[in-house]
């Protein structure tokens, strides 16, 4: 049974996951733009209708294009990351941890999300699995992740934060049935008769929309306030801390010593901070909760939102999103100008038609090297006339070349960090500054994320020794 405490943090919960809402929404569109759906923007036409500029496109006739250099620079970032990676000797984490992770692959893959959302969450427990016990360390899709509004680059500020998990029920019995029959009975229950589920309000999308045979478990962490009680023990020289119940077995322990006329423990109450964990079932049951059992007492995400400047977060992608968008509009408006444009029309007069011949027969012709096509010229001297138009020179083109040198210009990088072969006329020093520049644009990006691994290694240092309890 749940006491209003519990209550209380699933709806704080529940109220970072909405806060989360937006992020969520942006992530997505950046994400399509990234992998290529880059015409699935509403928008409003001047008939007031709202559909995807891909649908208003084809509705005006036009084929809508994508040539999509986001992924390409995407790819060229992380690329650049992952070289880097392999020039370093020593990235002071222990080895066996770092290959059981395969963490180069995780960093990879969390740089590409870092660039396309701007966030990077990664989750350090330590447990058993399948590969081994010991740290285990779990990139965190923002699709799932929720926090609450903070605004401090090292997320100092963070109170609550969680995720959402979709586990078997195997799984949800392993980790919370505690070996009871009883215990096992009612998960199982739990699942199977999801009535009641999220009806005070709750968001579908929160509280049960796991795939199909799946078990949506709620992650809560919360920052807590605690009364505990520092003493010293003169006896010993030692020094400790107790909470809970420690005061009575510390008034205990002080009626003894005095008895006997030994030094007692001198106690010092005061409050501190704890973070603590809940597990929460669909229907805001809790499955499991305790204080942080790690030695560095803190929540198990490593977080780092980018650039977080007054709590906002703009990713590399963002930043040339509208670049990409005039590309496609440039690419398709120039298609559509070759398509509807004259190429090669031949005006043949009626009169000047001869009567042996019809129209197929003059257009196999004229397109015959060396035929010969009589025509009748008439009193008016008419004859055929060949139209051909070049509509796609309408300055379409000139900007289409700006364009892709400002997303360039824009993203910081450059066509020698992707690898294009320089000009002829471009010296080797020349080529290895451009290369400089470029990486001196994506520093702050790299060094963001670098400080991100560093606070996730040292998570898996101090994760490694289990807190033992007071």
């Amino acid at each position: 049974m749940n006491n209003n405490n519990d209550n209380q943090v699933l709806t704080a919960a529940y109220e970072a996951w909405m806060q989360c809402g937006s992020l969520r929404e942006k992530r997505r569109r950046l994400k399509g733009y990234t992998y290529g759906r880059q015409w699935d923007d509403i928008i409003t036409t001047p008939e007031g209708k709202r559909m995807s500029e891909g649908e208003y496109a084809s509705m005006s006739g036009k084929t809508p294009l994508t040539n999509n250099l986001i992924r390409q620079l995407v790819k060229s970032v992380v690329g650049r990351f992952r070289y880097d990676l392999s020039q370093r000797k020593d990235d002071g984490v222990d080895v066996a941890v770092a290959s059981r992770n395969m963490l180069e692959e995780l960093d990879c893959r969390m740089l590409e999300e870092f660039l396309i959302s701007g966030c990077a969450v990664q989750r350090i427990v330590k447990e058993r699995r399948i590969g081994g016990d010991g740290v285990w360390v779990d990139n965190v899709s923002p699709e799932r992740f929720f926090v609450n509004r903070f605004s401090d680059p090292r997320s100092h500020d963070v109170e609550i934060a969680g995720m959402l998990h979709d586990m078997s029920l195997r799984e949800v019995i392993m980790r919370f049935g505690r070996g009871e029959p009883e215990r096992v009975a009612r998960l199982s229950s739990l699942w199977r008769d999801d009535s009641g589920v999220g009806e005070e309000g709750g968001e579908p999308e929160f509280f049960r929309s796991a795939e199909l045979g799946r078990c949506r478990v709620i992650e809560v962490w919360t920052l807590e306030t605690r009364s505990i009680i520092k003493c010293h023990d003169p006896e010993r020289a030692v020094r400790f801390t107790l909470r809970g119940g420690g005061k009575d077995r510390l008034a205990t322990v002080n009626r003894n010593r005095r008895r006997h006329g030994r030094a007692e423990i001198v106690a010092y109450p005061k409050m501190t901070v704890r973070w603590h964990y809940r597990y929460f079932a669909p229907n805001g049951e809790v499955l499991q909760e305790g204080d942080s059992p790690y030695a560095h007492g803190l929540h198990p995400f490593a977080i780092k939102f980018y650039p977080m400047t007054d709590g906002e977060i703009h990713s590399f992608v963002e930043d040339i999103v509208d670049q990409q968008r005039y590309i496609n509009r440039l690419i398709t408006l120039i298609d559509h100008i070759m398509t509807t444009s004259a190429k090669g029309v031949l005006l043949f007069p009626v009169e000047a038609l001869p009567k042996e011949m019809d129209y197929f027969d003059v257009s196999r012709e004229w397109s015959r090297p060396n035929g010969v096509l009589p025509y009748c010229g008439g009193a008016r001297g008419l004859k055929p006339e060949q139209v051909s138009s070049n509509g796609a020179n309408a300055g379409a083109s000139e900007l289409l070349a700006q364009e892709l040198k400002l997303i360039e210009t824009i993203s910081g990088v450059s066509g020698a960090l992707q690898g294009h072969t320089p000009p002829g006329n471009m010296s080797a020093s020349a080529y290895e500054n451009s290369m400089r520049n470029s990486e001196i644009a994506l520093l702050d990006i790299f060094n963001s994320f670098m400080s991100f691994r560093l606070t996730r290694n040292r998570l898996i240092d101090e994760t490694r020794v289990v807190k033992l309890p007071y």
